[in-house]
C-alpha cells in the first residue's frame, strides 16, 4: 500500500490482508488472543466510512496503534463500569434500617436519656434542649435565658456529665 491509498476502504483491505500478522502483534501487546480478535473486529467495523483518512506513512503501524488505543479505551470503560457496579453493589448491601437488636438498644438509650433529662434542673434541661433540638448557639441561649455565656457553658457541661453518668449507671 503506498501513500496515495489513504481511504478507509484501503485501510480495511489492509487489515483483511494482514489480519494474521496484526492479530499476532496485537496479542503480544494485549496478552490475549480473544481480546486481539475482538479489537480488530471492532476496528474493522469502525473503519466503515466514506471520507479520506489522510496521508499515512505507515498504514500497518497506524492500524496497530489504532487497535491498541481502541483496546485501551475499552479497558478504561469496562474498568469504570466495574467500579461503578462494585460501588452500587456495596450500597445495596448497606441496610439503613437498624436491626432488632439496634432498635431495642436505641430505644433503651432514648428512655434512659429521657429519664436523665427529667432529673436535670429546669435551666439545664432548657439549655440541653435548645442546643440539641433547636440547634441554638450558646450566645442565643444566654440571651434567651438572660444569663452569661460562661454560665450556659458551665450548665451544659454539668447537664451532659449528669446524663452520661446516669445512662452508664442504668446500663450496669
Amino acid at each position: 500500500m503506498d501513500q496515495q491509498e489513504t481511504s478507509w476502504a484501503a485501510l480495511r483491505q489492509l487489515l483483511v490482508d494482514h489480519y494474521d500478522d496484526l492479530r499476532r502483534r496485537l496479542t503480544k501487546r494485549l496478552g490475549s488472543d480473544d481480546l486481539a480478535r475482538e479489537t480488530l473486529h471492532e476496528l474493522y467495523l469502525r473503519m466503515d466510512r466514506s471520507e479520506a483518512v489522510g496521508t499515512l506513512h505507515s498504514p500497518s503501524t497506524y492500524l496497530l496503534t489504532a487497535a491498541v488505543n481502541l483496546a485501551r479505551d475499552r479497558w478504561r470503560t469496562e474498568s469504570r463500569r466495574a467500579r461503578r457496579v462494585t460501588v452500587d453493589a456495596l450500597y445495596d448491601l448497606i441496610d439503613e434500617n437498624p436491626g432488632p437488636d439496634r432498635t431495642i438498644e436505641a430505644q433503651s438509650e432514648y428512655e434512659a436519656f429521657s429519664r436523665a433529662l427529667a432529673q436535670l434542673t429546669p435551666r439545664q434541661r432548657a439549655i440541653v434542649m435548645a442546643i440539641r433540638f433547636e440547634r441554638l448557639s450558646r450566645p442565643e441561649i444566654a440571651k434567651r435565658l438572660n444569663i452569661s455565656r460562661s454560665l450556659v457553658q458551665l450548665e451544659l457541661q454539668r447537664a451532659l456529665e449528669f446524663c452520661r453518668d446516669f445512662i452508664q449507671t442504668k446500663r450496669s
